[in-house]
């Protein structure tokens, strides 16, 4: 994400921001510049003018229920922006529950659209039951009958329940995840409609895709049957998940959202300017280069390296705060040559010219190898950490004959 600052008093802003906390003035996003602007209200009608290019503006129509900032030009027919245009279905808003999850489940997906614009990916909405374009519903369970989250045709269904933090973390527990979130809930079912796109039709990029993932012509249906009745613990680097070794189909999903995990995360620590130090981290045999725009790098080893010095910190930080990982994955060398492929096929969209292999060098090699066995131990002090506090909760759990809090939140509910 990038930093956005008030184009009238440079005030710092967040990406959500629909106001100016310092100047007052409004602030909206335009979706065609990927830029904040600073806007003022029109004495004579309801449009805004930004106070530096003068163009009008109007909000989107879904601004009048606080779950979206996005601009559109004053002259366009349509009442809502490119994001809040592709939902076909949005909760009962009677409820106030409901609204609240939905505000919530909007912030993911309007930053989910951030990224799709900044990879110049095409985004059409799906007109009535065309097998073309993307839509999203966002849906309630209805009595005995619930509602699955999921992706179909371009159309994406996200259970609201899924924007309830208890709820979500019940679920991350029961089926066995490292990392949960809405966002990567968009990114994932995203994935999905971007194979149909990118790759059912092509030849030459499919067979690139079954190389490394996998024969998705392998029953789907009973491939995730077979998964949930006896699911693979073991991702022997081959996978970036548990949930990926399901099914080609799954592996390129949970790939493409942790590609854009990190294209997003580099991409902030790039606008903060963030660096770290190079020379600290390399008495420690740890390669730190310059943080660079991810959007601008052919290569994804590139991007790769770059991120894993800063995987390490923003880790070390958050167990400093009593956090579990931010980022809880290892990724293999096998799996980098995934995330290359998806790069490579993403970047034709943005970047012209560009013919480069996403074969890893020797060094290349090399490094993610080294890399590995340096989050592996991490991962191993971790466990041992878990087990160890495991232990004494089910001992203490034993001479109190109470249950054990966390077993109370997740397994009782």
């Amino acid at each position: 994400m990038k930093l956005f600052s008030c184009k009238h008093c440079n005030n710092t802003l967040y990406f959500e921001n629909s106001i100016c906390l310092s100047c007052r003035n409004p602030i909206g996003f335009d979706s065609s510049q990927l830029l904040m602007l600073t806007i003022q209200k029109n004495k004579t009608d309801s449009f805004y003018t930004d106070i530096q290019s003068k163009k009008t503006y109007k909000y989107c129509q879904n601004a009048q229920e606080a779950t979206c900032n996005w601009l559109i030009p004053a002259e366009s027919t349509s009442n809502f922006c490119i994001a809040c245009e592709l939902n076909r279905t949005i909760p009962p808003l009677t409820i106030a529950q409901n609204r609240e999850r939905w505000h919530k489940i909007e912030i993911a997906k309007h930053r989910l659209i951030y990224s799709l614009l900044k990879l110049q990916l095409p985004i059409k909405k799906k007109v009535n039951n065309s097998p073309e374009g993307i839509a999203f519903d966002f849906t309630v369970d209805h009595h005995a009958k619930s509602v699955t989250t999921g992706h179909q045709s371009g159309l994406i269904t996200i259970n609201i329940k899924e924007a309830d933090e208890a709820e979500r973390a019940k679920n991350k527990y029961d089926l066995n995840e490292k990392y949960r979130t809405l966002l990567g809930h968009f990114r994932h079912e995203i994935g999905h409609y971007y194979w149909d796109v990118l790759i059912k039709n092509n030849p030459k990029k499919l067979k690139k895709f079954r190389e490394l993932f996998g024969d998705e012509t392998v029953n789907y249906q009973q491939a995730l049957r077979n998964y949930y009745n006896n699911p693979n613990k073991n991702t022997s680097n081959h996978y970036i998940s548990i949930y990926a070794t399901s099914h080609p189909w799954e592996d390129w999903a949970e790939s493409w959202a942790h590609y854009m995990h990190l294209m997003d995360t580099v991409e902030t620590a790039f606008n903060f300017g963030i660096q770290l130090d190079t020379e600290s981290l390399q008495q420690r045999n740890i390669s730190a280069p310059k943080i660079s725009d991810p959007y601008q790098v052919k290569k994804f080893i590139d991007i790769f390296n770059m991120w894993v010095p800063l995987g390490f910190a923003v880790n070390g930080l958050s167990r400093s705060m009593g956090h579990p990982e931010f980022y809880p994955f290892v990724i293999s060398e096998e799996i980098v040559e995934k995330l290359s492929f998806i790069h490579k096929i993403c970047k034709k969209h943005r970047l012209s010219n560009d013919s480069e292999s996403i074969e890893l060098t020797a060094k290349d090699k090399k490094n993610i190898a080294e890399e590995q066995i340096q989050a592996a131990s991490q991962e191993t002090i971790n466990t041992s950490e878990q087990k160890q506090i495991q232990s004494q909760n089910q001992d203490s759990a034993s001479k109190t004959n109470k249950p054990f809090l966390f077993g109370s939140l997740f397994k009782n509910k």
